[in-house]
């Protein structure tokens, strides 16, 4: 089983455009958005209509739930005043330029999705999140520590747990002790990374293709297939529209640089 997984858009059609015209070559058995598809670029709408169109199943960002509401907030940790200043004129360009059935779209997603994976006695449970399984703007960043990584699927359920937000991808497999004494397990925790606004120094969009056989066991990590794919688009494409909207220039820094 093939599954391809994406998130954090943030309205780069021409980003989202490339990342599915791969998924399409590779012919994955199921795909799936861990959302955030607005915010920060010009192509709200666009994106949208083109996820509802190949009926993607979705769940909300922060920044979609923000603009589902019609609010002023999208939920993010932004550092300084001058990024809340950016953030600002962000959040009202998109409310501003997102279409009703578009917003509605929005408002409608649900928050977790999960599917579980019975091979005989091998069984998995995948959950799929924006932030975590706790809050949909709570960021799991690669140095947290790994207890707490483990606790937060623990409560969870989840065998391997997906999710973005932070637009910094990686996978970790977290080792912990059978409740029989009979061996180590291990939970995957996989950031996928963002396909419209990347911030670990790559310009290509990111997205994720998970594996999981008939012969994947929690005590064999490796037996459970995480690929990163990058995929190059026409970042100048996008950069030159953020800077002919009334979206901040330096969002189309960020998008030529990568952070």
């Amino acid at each position: 089983m093939k599954i391809a997984l994406f998130s954090d858009v943030h309205a780069n059609w021409p980003a989202l455009e490339a990342v599915l015209a791969d998924i399409d070559h590779r012919q994955p058995d199921l795909i799936y958005c861990l959302g955030d598809l607005v915010g920060y670029a010009p192509f709200p709408n666009e994106v949208i209509r083109e996820v509802r169109k190949r009926k993607i199943p979705t769940i909300a960002g922060n920044y979609d739930q923000g603009i589902g509401l019609s609010s002023d907030n999208c939920g993010c940790a932004y550092k300084s005043d001058h990024e809340k200043v950016l953030g600002a004129r962000s959040i009202a360009f998109t409310n501003q330029t997102i279409g009703a059935a578009e917003r509605e779209y929005l408002r409608n997603l649900p928050a977790h999705l999960a599917i579980e994976f019975g091979f005989g006695e091998n069984k998995f449970r995948f959950l799929m999140v924006h932030g975590s399984p706790r809050k949909i703007n709570e960021y799991l960043f690669e140095d947290r520590p790994e207890n707490s990584l483990l606790r937060i699927m623990e409560e969870a359920g989840a065998t391997i747990m997906a999710f973005g937000h932070t637009h910094k991808p990686y996978h970790r497999k977290l080792p912990y002790s059978q409740a029989n004494g009979n061996g180590t397990c291990f939970r995957h925790a996989i950031n996928i990374g963002s396909v419209g606004k990347p911030k670990d120094g790559d310009v290509r969009a990111c997205y994720v293709m998970l594996t999981i056989t008939p012969e994947s066991t929690m005590t064999h990590p490796d037996s459970i297939g995480v690929e990163f794919i990058r995929v190059p688009y026409d970042v100048e494409k996008t950069a030159r529209a953020v800077e002919e909207s009334t979206l901040p220039d330096e969002y189309a820094d960020m998008l030529r640089k990568a952070y």
